[in-house]
């Protein structure tokens, strides 16, 4: 078994493969224009990247760490960050196309084209893969796709500039960072009614959380730090310092160590979930950000 932290850094216009045992950069690959975000196959097999300033997706196959195609669509404009489902389709925002793709992650095919709101940027998949939710920036709202029938089925308002959006572990809770408003919106999925908001630093930009869903994460641009929010309280209990710009955070499966990449220090901290304590820093390529967590069996 391998683990890999992938790593896109978007101004060198690379994938950086860290081996996640070791912390040191097993290899780096050229891609396509602005790389962005990544999604990874359940298991493992392949990672596509989203080269947003390319209008492309390049095809990773896991096993020997090479490109292996290169998705194109004429409606692709700046395609940002997707995610797969279980049975083997990647659900992706494309921002300035206002739309989401459905792409067949075993043929690389383009097989629906679904309008969205504006500047649809990020998406979370619920853990039952029943539903997809978007993060609109230009609507300021987040979405509900049904994966079922491949339609959005609503769209709620939210914070000003939301961006990052995930769902807890256990599918009750989806969390609504807003960069603009400085705070996170926590939502009941079950009546998509407003349960919480909590204040973050500023401009927090993405969410995570550990895989047992006690802590969500929150990592803030302009305030150079990660906050942590307990999940049962929907208290903030602590900012980690980490680096300049810090974007994509992942946590591994075991829910021991967080990865946060530092747009502006070319760098990903490494934080021990235990301590809360940033225990390495990995130096990587120009501008990381979208980050995945790949475990090859």
């Amino acid at each position: 078994m391998t683990d890999y932290l992938i790593v896109l850094n978007k101004d060198a216009d690379s994938v950086s493969f860290v081996d996640a045992r070791t912390l040191e950069v097993a290899r780096t690959l050229a891609v396509e224009r602005n790389p962005h975000e990544v999604a990874v196959t359940p298991d493992g097999a392949k990672a596509f990247v989203s080269n947003a300033g390319a209008d492309s997706i390049s095809v990773f196959d896991m096993r020997t760490l090479t490109v292996i195609d290169t998705i194109r669509h004429p409606e692709f404009r700046f395609p940002h960050e997707g995610k797969v489902t279980p049975d083997g389709r990647l659900i992706l925002a494309s921002t300035y196309a206002d739309k989401v793709f459905v792409i067949d992650v075993a043929t690389h095919a383009v097989t629906r084209v679904i309008p969205a709101q504006r500047l649809s940027h990020m998406v979370a998949l619920a853990p039952d893969a029943r539903r997809a939710y978007v993060a609109n920036i230009g609507s300021n709202s987040y979405s509900i796709l049904d994966l079922e029938r491949e339609a959005f089925v609503a769209h709620h308002p939210t914070g000003r500039k939301p961006e990052g959006i995930g769902v807890s572990p256990d599918g009750a809770w989806l969390y609504v960072a807003n960069q603009d408003d400085d705070q996170v919106y926590i939502i009941d999925t079950a009546t998509q009614s407003l349960a919480g908001r909590v204040a973050t630093d500023r401009c927090p930009i993405r969410v995570a959380f550990t895989p047992d869903g006690r802590l969500a994460l929150v990592p803030n641009r302009l305030g150079g730090c990660l906050s942590v929010i307990d999940t049962a309280r929907k208290l903030e209990i602590k900012r980690v310092p980490v680096g300049l710009w810090p974007g994509g955070t992942v946590v591994d499966p075991e829910g021991r160590r967080i990865y946060v990449a530092n747009n502006k220090t070319n760098d990903v901290s490494v934080i021990d979930v235990a301590s809360l304590k940033v225990a390495a820093t990995v130096e990587v390529g120009i501008h990381p950000d979208g980050m995945a967590f790949c475990r090859i069996a």
